[in-house]
Order: structure tokens, then sequence, then C-alpha cells
């Protein structure tokens, strides 16, 4: 198994990108601590795990309070021996559908502010563990604001900034923490059809949008995901760092 005797924590572990990065880490032998802010969620996501024979605990923790991101990270280095991995894919508020010249500074400023702060606390609590033991992988997930996407037409507001600004602080970071053993990796995607709600309005055509961009006539599925993110925080994927994985079946070309 690609993760056999690793700790992984996902924030946002009860979401669709979380659950399923989750599930393909605990297929793969990790321990994974599942953070976020709805334990229903996250024990749904945990049952699965345990259901497949994987270990899986679950713990209420707010990414955007620091303090609390410590305490958990110092909780699962106590109990695991180490923490390994971590992946932040928590929600962040988002108003789209709107022309960045009619849109609220507020409304503009709510997604970046989440992703960045969020990233900042949680990449920083596995970073300072990660560096005192020597080894880990940062894991994130959206790739940069700077690139054509699929989904460019439909006015998405401050959520590219918002990933480009990830994008900044994880080849920072990659800079600073990989002389000390610490690898950064971005799964970068174009969209994911699986992560639209099944209720959501114009679920159909976005999905069908992000299929039409592709280059093989098929997006990424959840389970690609989580297959692309088992690879990438395994040893198998040691010379990865300052780098993204990409995951958009060609809607974005390297």
């Amino acid at each position: 198994m690609l993760l056999e005797g690793k700790a992984a924590v996902i924030y946002g572990g009860g979401g669709s990108i979380g659950g399923a990065v989750a599930r393909a880490f605990g297929r793969e032998g990790a321990t994974v601590f599942l953070a976020g802010r709805t334990m229903e969620k996250l024990n749904a996501v945990a049952e699965d795990i345990r259901a497949a024979g994987g270990t899986a605990e679950t713990a209420v923790v707010d990414a955007l309070d620091a303090a609390a991101v410590e305490k958990h990270a110092a909780e699962i280095t106590s109990q695991a021996g180490s923490l390994d991995i971590s992946m932040n894919v928590i929600t962040h508020p988002a108003t789209h559908g709107t022309p960045l010249w009619e849109m609220e500074a507020d409304d503009f400023m709510d997604s970046i502010e989440v992703a960045l702060r969020s990233s900042f606390i949680t990449m920083g609590a596995a970073a300072r563990r990660m560096v005192e033991q020597g080894s880990g992988v940062i894991l994130a997930f959206g790739g940069p604001g700077d690139r054509s996407s699929p989904l460019r037409d439909y006015k998405l507001g401050g959520t590219q900034v918002a990933f480009d600004g990830i994008e900044t602080l994880r080849r920072q970071l990659s800079v600073e923490a990989g002389p000390y053993g610490v690898r950064l990796v971005t799964l970068e995607s174009g969209g994911v059809p699986g992560t639209l709600p099944a209720d959501f309005e114009g679920r159909d055509s976005i999905a069908e949008l992000i299929t039409s961009q592709t280059l093989t006539g098929r997006a990424a599925t959840l389970e690609d995901v989580g297959n692309a993110a088992a690879f990438a925080a395994s040893d198998k994927a040691l010379p990865m760092t300052a780098a993204t994985i990409n995951v958009s079946a060609g809607a974005l070309i390297d």
C-alpha cells in the first residue's frame, strides 16, 4: 500500500473532494484524521474508510482558528507519532455569477480571506511538525487563477483569485521548507463534476461544459482525484515538490 504507516490530516474531510481523498488515503494504508465543522459528514466518510478496512478518526476543527488547528495537529502527532500528510480542502464562500465590476468588496474578499487564512494556518501547523521530523507532504487543490478554465464564463468572483493566492503561498513554502524534507504539491483541476450537488441549479450544464473542455472527453472523477492525491502523498512521488499534478484531463494545458 502506498501510504502504509502514514498519518494524514484532511481539513474539510467531510466534503466531496476531502472525502474522496480520505477514502483513497485509507485504502492505501494511512491513518486518516478527518477535520471539519460538521461531525455528521466527517463520520460518514470515516465509516466508509473503516468499512473498507482502513483507520479513521474525526474531530470538529475550524481551519480558520489557529489555536484549534495547532491543538489538533499536536494531538495527531502525539497519537500517531508523526504528521506525514496534510491537505486543506475546506469550502470557500463564493459569490458567483456577478461581474467583478459589479461586486461588493466584501463579497469579492470572502473567498480570498478564507482560502488564504485557512491555508496559511493549516500549512503552517503541518510544516512545523514536518520540518522537525525531516519529512512530510502538504497538498493543495484547485490550481492557479491565472490560467484559462472551463468555468471562466461563469463569473467566479474571488474564487480564482483565491486559488492563485494559495498557489503563491504553496510556492513560497515549497522553497522555504524543501531543505527540511517537506514536499508541497497542488492538484490542479479544471472542474470535477462530482463536486456539484445533485440539487444544484444548472448542474448538468456545468458538468457538460467541464467535460466538453477536456481533451479526453472525460472529466476527472472524485475517485481520480483521490488516486492522484494518494500518489502525490506517497514515497513514489519523492522527487515531486514545488509542482502541480494536472488532473484536468487536458482542460488546462501545461
